[in-house]
């Protein structure tokens, strides 16, 4: 007898379903989805029964069909504004730990830093039905984040508030940092200090500008508006800001840089310009990152606690959660220094708590 044609098509198998469960085990749909839920009216006995015979027919509950049904998603969002940045991936992977762990998905949208990107990637968290936001605003001139508060769905802020609003927010310590940092360039005996800083309106820049500024006052170094340039948060911004102080008549013999990428692009435009770190110019970064080591020399930086923060900003998302009507709560977690080469000579005490030599 010879073989009937193959039509070369791959024939998709039957999904198995919840009835297909229900008729399997001898139950109902509804004693299927209760054991699935874990409710305690079914009996541990059933429940049992039930989850072998999910286990036998290879049964995958539909979760975005259940969770539409109740009007909920077991998804968060999570809105950041530059998809580059090592620091806010990680925190992004500190939050995905969390809500995996919860049994929720995540969904992520890059705002660029754009009003307009922001406000879209808003209004599809908002229509997917997610049961909650966390978001690292973008605080574009344009961005209006009033209607945040009408969501019936909890936000939480990392590393920045949303302009205008009080919310739930996890930060950092900027100013601290920022004063620990310049502190620690002054005990080299640097004078002219330079700061090449994120954008005015964004709070962590004008919160490390202030503790950029207390650290000279104190010691009675000069402050100068020259030596002061507020980039983009991004890697051309840094590298732009570092030729403009290169080319001042004097240039500063140590520079403050506010962010990961910023910085980057300084230690770019040094070595195009012929300088060398840290004989002619000393460097302090603001972020720790992997790629510190490797740099040449290696970079000194103030690091904040990027994985914990998203850990953070999601365990207080699932508070909120189960609890939606508590106090507002802002958690500020510490920055620490890490000291390298870039910045001359290790001066000070390694030991000191907050510090680290390397």
């Amino acid at each position: 007898m010879s073989a009937a044609p193959h039509s070369g098509k791959i024939q998709p198998s039957r999904v198995v379903t919840m009835r297909d469960v229900a008729q399997a085990a001898g139950v109902s749909t509804a004693t299927v989805s209760r054991a699935l839920a874990g409710h305690s009216v079914v009996r541990q006995a059933v429940r049992d029964h039930v989850l072998a015979t999910i286990q036998k027919l290879n049964y995958h509950p539909n979760r975005i069909a259940r969770d539409l049904r109740s009007g909920l998603r077991k998804v968060i969002g999570v809105i950041i504004p530059d998809l580059q940045n090592p620091y806010l991936t990680e925190v992004v992977q500190g939050v995905e730990s969390v809500i995996c762990e919860a049994g929720y998905s995540l969904t992520l949208g890059n705002s660029d830093g754009l009003a307009d990107r922001e406000r879209t990637h808003l209004a599809v968290v908002r229509g997917e039905g997610a049961a909650g936001l966390i978001i690292v605003p973008s605080n574009d001139p344009r961005a209006d984040y009033r209607p945040l508060l009408s969501w019936d769905i909890p936000v939480v802020a990392v590393d920045r508030m949303p302009r205008g609003l009080q919310i739930d927010l996890i930060s950092t310590t900027n100013y601290q940092g920022a004063r620990e940092a310049t502190e620690h360039l002054l005990s080299h005996g640097y004078r002219e200090i330079a700061f090449i800083n994120g954008p005015r309106e964004v709070s962590v820049a004008q919160d490390r500008l202030a503790g950029y500024g207390d650290a000279l006052r104190a010691a009675g170094a000069p402050l100068r508006d020259p030596l002061i340039v507020h980039a983009d948060f991004r890697q051309p911004g840094g590298k732009s800001a570092m030729r403009q102080l290169l080319k001042l008549a004097k240039p500063p013999r140590a520079v403050l840089v506010g962010n990961n990428l910023m910085t980057l692009g300084a230690v770019q435009a040094i070595h195009e310009c012929g300088k060398k770190i840290p004989d002619e110019i000393a460097l302090f970064g603001f972020d720790d990152m992997p790629w510190a080591m490797s740099l040449r020399p290696p970079l000194s930086a103030v690091a904040q606690p990027a994985l914990e923060a998203g850990r953070a900003a999601a365990h207080m998302l699932l508070e909120r959660l189960s609890d939606p009507h508590r106090l507002v709560r802002q958690l500020v977690l510490p920055t620490r220094l890490v000291v390298r080469s870039s910045c001359g000579e290790h001066a000070g005490d390694p030991a000191k708590k907050g510090h680290r030599h390397e």
